[in-house]
């Protein structure tokens, strides 16, 4: 099945949703109003309140923002990639003073492992040096990455810093093939058209795609974020938006990629390590590790903690893919790149109920630090929005909608590689083994009492 076929019903035939994205003001309305929302946490992070629990742009970051994206992605696909902060600026550098070079030939073919090697860098620096848990280091962080958007949108054509080097457009990338919404162009339409690309190129309506897809052969979401460029550019009505099955994408992979099958797996290892850190039992698992390795450097402890939370999830798939590949006749490689993609799933699952824990114990305090910004007393008592088992109930309930969401994308993978044949199930048992195991561990650490950010 292929999920460049265009869906049946074209959401852009509506006339409010067709209005909105065909409109010269979409999507800098959006991308407007969030570069404001920046300026203010940034502000907040470098110049106001020291202590995280005060500081509104803390609150708005990685309380509200962080545990909030995820969920976007499988609702919107990468739609947060058209309004955010870092590609505005970028988009309007480039607008101003950009150079419009191509893009190097190393970044097509590496970047995603260096946004791999980055997503690892940034959570190790978080822990080890404290970013989340300092308005100063978060500010930084932030930073660093408009500066990192700036120099691509200076040097380089469209978004490339979005599309090879930024670690929230890879996180998204993976996300956003679970995604419920799907633009593609309809092939017969396509195969008639004579604009000479206006989709891909742009026209006098919208510039071309900003993170370089061709509507006309795009089988994914990894790289769409729905700007609407090929939608007003397109003289034939090609474009369709519609609503699909959230995980429909990830049953016919057409060219599955070693690299973004890791840092699908990655990601797994990483949910865990996030969650064990800030677990009550965390300062007296550190002291025996402490004992174990001698020496009280967290940097030191933490990085072993750290190594062994990602090398889990992906020793364990690698053995999966080795032992399935006994079974099927496909190499470790193969195996790896194809089924690596049914992890995304559980992945999802499992960072948005660990997120759920800060939205839902610590929501109030976007409200208190927000009225503190404007020199009100924020009220006394708990930030909590939900008691702690309501907020446990539904990370069981997402942990397990996660497993079903890997399993029959396991299974889907699996039929679609090998047909109705022994190979199918052969294959599929010792995956389904390994996604019940990721399972069970991402539900025993729910079980256990969880510290807040803030």
């Amino acid at each position: 099945m292929s999920t460049a076929t265009p869906p049946r019903r074209n959401l852009l035939n509506h006339r409010l949703i067709g209005g909105i994205m065909r409109s010269r003001w979409y999507p800098g309305l959006f991308q407007w109003a969030t570069a404001a929302v920046f300026t203010l946490i940034v502000w907040q992070l470098m110049l106001g309140p020291d202590a995280a629990h005060d500081n509104f742009g803390t609150a708005l970051t990685w309380v509200l923002w962080w545990p909030l994206i995820p969920i976007i992605f499988v609702f919107l696909g990468r739609f947060w990639c058209a309004i955010c902060p870092f590609a505005t600026l970028s988009d309007l550098v480039q607008k101003l003073v950009g150079l419009n070079r191509p893009v190097p030939k190393f970044l097509k073919h590496y970047g995603i492992w260096i946004i791999d090697i980055l997503f690892i860098l940034i959570t190790w620096a978080d822990h080890v040096f404290g970013v989340v848990e300092s308005p100063w280091g978060s500010g930084i962080l932030l930073l660093l990455l408009t500066t990192g958007a700036v120099a691509s949108g200076a040097l380089f054509q469209r978004r490339a810093f979005c599309r090879y080097l930024c670690f929230l457009g890879g996180l998204s990338g993976n996300y956003a093939r679970t995604g419920m919404i799907a633009l593609r162009a309809t092939p017969e339409v396509c195969a008639t058209c004579t604009s000479k690309a206006a989709c891909f190129n742009g026209s006098a309506k919208a510039a071309g795609c900003p993170l370089f897809e061709f509507p006309r052969t795009m089988e994914s979401n990894a790289n769409c974020n729905l700007c609407a460029n090929c939608v007003k550019s397109c003289p034939n009505g090609s474009i369709q938006l519609s609503v699909r099955t959230p995980t429909s994408e990830l049953w016919a992979v057409r060219k599955p990629k070693v690299e973004e099958a890791f840092l699908a797996v990655v990601i797994m290892g990483i949910v865990f390590v996030q969650n064990v850190t800030m677990l009550e039992v965390w300062q007296g698992m550190l002291s025996w590790l402490e004992g174990a390795v001698r020496t009280d450097n967290y940097a030191v402890t933490f990085t072993i903690t750290f190594l062994i939370a990602m090398a889990l999830p992906v020793a364990l798939m690698a053995g999966t893919a080795l032992a399935a590949g006994k079974l099927n006749g496909a190499t470790l490689a193969r195996n790896f790149a194809l089924f690596g993609y049914a992890i995304i799933p559980l992945d999802v699952a499992g960072h948005v109920a660990h997120n759920l824990f800060h939205l839902f114990a610590e929501g109030k305090a976007v409200w208190f630090t927000g009225l503190a910004l404007v020199g009100q007393v924020a009220p006394e008592g708990s930030t909590a929005l939900l008691s702690a088992g309501v907020i446990q109930v539904m990370q069981f309930v997402l942990i397990t909608l996660g497993v079903l969401g890997s399993l029959y994308a396991t299974y889907r993978i699996a039929k679609g590689t090998f047909g109705l044949s022994q190979k199918t199930w052969l294959t599929f048992a010792p995956y389904a083994v390994a996604v019940a195991v990721l399972g069970a561990i991402n539900a025993a650490l729910f079980v256990l009492p969880m510290a807040m950010r803030m």
